[in-house]
């Protein structure tokens, strides 16, 4: 920290952004976890004005008159509205350290392992019109390894398995680099579309993305698991255009996402077949860490753990394992220096 930030804390607003496809979470030196919200806006159609950003604009989804157009700018993992992301950041960055800035604030973004140069130029752009000062991104499985708590800097191996709500990310890290990865865009948003897909096939039944994935949450599994109940679920009978409500039990949830769970397992095992012999027999001792909202799918640890053979560890918080690691990041950059992206 230098001597200006020393003396004038004040005047200092550093800040870590986890800005991910389903929420956008915000860290500050000062007030620690001060923005967790999910990752969309409303937008007036006939003016371009921001009506509401965040979980007010979650609320919305699905509800909207045609005047106003409910946005999800990141799409798998990125930015897919340069502009709504720009006015969404705008809005974060001033929830988490007000309207009065002397100083423009230095931030460091996770950002997904497979992300493009010209999406990295996006996110880096985004951040300056937002009123960014300096800019630095780190992968987000590097983020979340650091979050976790993982000896990246030591030459042992260790695999992360984070699952987000645009993609999902299997990585080996050793020496504070990424030696081995596998990304798919197959994570949480893909859960919510196949609950959304088999209810429509088998029930004709159409309800909103929000209802799938509260079914998900509620009920959702990678494998058996005791003690759940089914749930009721209301939407548009797409047969004859009235409302309908019915009952969806655990078994044919857990058949929905068995695509998507198979998908993330074969991720997984392409990248042990691709991990140098050292470092596989780092991993068989220390097994594999999963981070993002999607691991807390109900039995995808246990899933993991029988195809693989290893132990499977979920982080304490796995919803804040990759801003947890960025802050750690933006607090110590010196420490950490060898992470982040050029």
């Amino acid at each position: 920290m230098g001597l200006l930030q020393r003396l004038f804390p004040f005047l200092f607003h550093d800040i870590a952004m986890d800005l991910g496809t389903a929420n956008t979470l915000l860290y500050t030196r000062r007030g620690g976890i001060v923005v967790n919200e999910p990752s969309i806006v409303d937008i007036d159609t006939r003016t371009g004005a921001v009506l509401a950003v965040g979980a007010r604009a979650k609320l919305s989804r699905g509800r909207t008159p045609e005047r106003i157009r409910n946005v999800r700018p990141l799409r798998d993992g990125v930015i897919a509205d340069f502009d709504v992301t720009s006015q969404m950041i705008v809005f974060f960055i001033r929830k988490a350290t007000g309207s009065m800035r002397l100083i423009r604030p230095s931030i460091v973004i996770g950002v997904p392992a497979c992300i493009t140069q010209v999406e990295k130029k996006a996110v880096i752009d985004a951040a300056h019109t937002a009123g960014a000062g300096q800019v630095h991104l780190i992968d987000e499985p590097m983020a979340a390894a650091i979050g976790a708590g993982l000896p990246i800097a030591e030459p042992k191996g260790t695999m992360l398995l984070d699952v987000g709500g645009g993609t999902s990310e299997v990585v080996v890290i050793t020496m504070s680099a990424i030696a081995v990865s596998q990304s798919l865009r197959m994570a949480g948003d893909a859960m919510n579309e196949a609950i959304q897909a088999a209810l429509r096939n088998e029930y004709r039944l159409e309800v909103g993305e929000n209802t799938a994935e509260q079914v998900k949450i509620a009920i959702g599994s990678a494998c058996e698991v005791e003690g759940l109940a089914p749930v009721t679920v209301s939407g548009k009978d797409l047969s004859r255009g009235c409302p309908l409500t019915l009952e969806v039990s655990p078994d044919f949830v857990r058949q929905a996402l068995k695509p998507s769970v198979d998908a993330i397992c074969l991720a997984v095992m392409k990248t042990l077949e691709r991990t140098p012999p050292a470092l596989a027999a780092d991993i068989y001792d220390t097994g594999i860490t999963l981070a993002g909202g999607g691991a807390l799918l109900r039995g995808l640890d246990t899933c993991l753990s029988q195809r693989t053979g290893l132990a499977v560890h979920m982080d304490t918080d796995p919803l804040t394992t990759i801003l947890r690691g960025a802050a750690a990041a933006m607090l110590d950059r010196k420490a950490y220096s060898d992470v982040f992206i050029n």
